[in-house]
């Protein structure tokens, strides 16, 4: 087990400070969302003839659940992962079959299999909305669709080349650092608030109709 300098670590610190401004970021987006979607809601006569209810009915809501399930048990593989890291347990101790002899790098690459598998349903779920002939620019809706759930599918990808990022320092050295560790927290970190980001995402945009 790596124990605690008794000083900040700046790499956590950091990665809370960058976090906040990002969480910014989002909140801004959400404030645009909602202000469109009042808007347009005020220019229908009746709350079924709003563009937000009209084009509602055409998001895959089992689908775009299933996903979201995937991508919030990710978070729980990631936590275990930096549970070994931080008792400095990088590798698998016993058979690949047997998951409580896992260490660090298979729940990490685990969460990462996880958030490649949402980014793909993500695309997928994209590319039946453009064969149905709605795009970022068919309408404002879309618009606001496309772009928040872009950003915050950008987020993941970054997330997923910090995994590979991890699990490559820990295949090039030979001893499993504090750095290491200290890595491996910042990227579970991003990670938690990623998925936290799209729980809010996904409640504002199926759930909220």
């Amino acid at each position: 087990m790596h124990k605690p300098t008794g000083r900040p670590e700046l790499v956590p610190l950091g990665t809370w400070i960058w976090l906040a401004s990002d969480l910014m970021f989002f909140a801004a987006l959400f404030a645009a969302y909602f202000m469109i979607r009042q808007f347009t809601n005020d220019l229908a006569a009746t709350p079924s003839e709003s563009l937000w209810a009209q084009m509602t009915t055409h998001l895959n809501f089992p689908f775009a659940l299933a996903n979201t399930t995937i991508l919030v048990l990710s978070s729980i593989t990631c936590q275990i992962g930096v549970h070994n890291a931080e008792h400095g347990k990088v590798k698998r101790s016993g058979s690949l079959f047997n998951i409580a002899q896992w260490g660090m790098r298979e729940w990490y690459i685990l969460t990462f299999l996880m958030g490649s598998v949402f980014i793909a349903g993500q695309v997928t779920e994209y590319a039946e909305l453009i064969h149905e002939g709605w795009t970022i620019s068919s309408n404002v809706y879309f618009s606001a669709f496309f772009l928040a759930t872009g950003f915050h599918g950008i987020h993941v990808l970054a997330g997923l080349f910090a995994f590979l990022f991890t699990l490559a320092r820990t295949y090039m050295t030979r001893t499993f650092t504090r750095e290491q560790t200290v890595t491996a927290m910042a990227v579970s970190y991003y990670w938690h608030f990623v998925d936290l980001i799209w729980i809010i995402l996904f409640s504002v945009i199926y759930l909220l109709r």
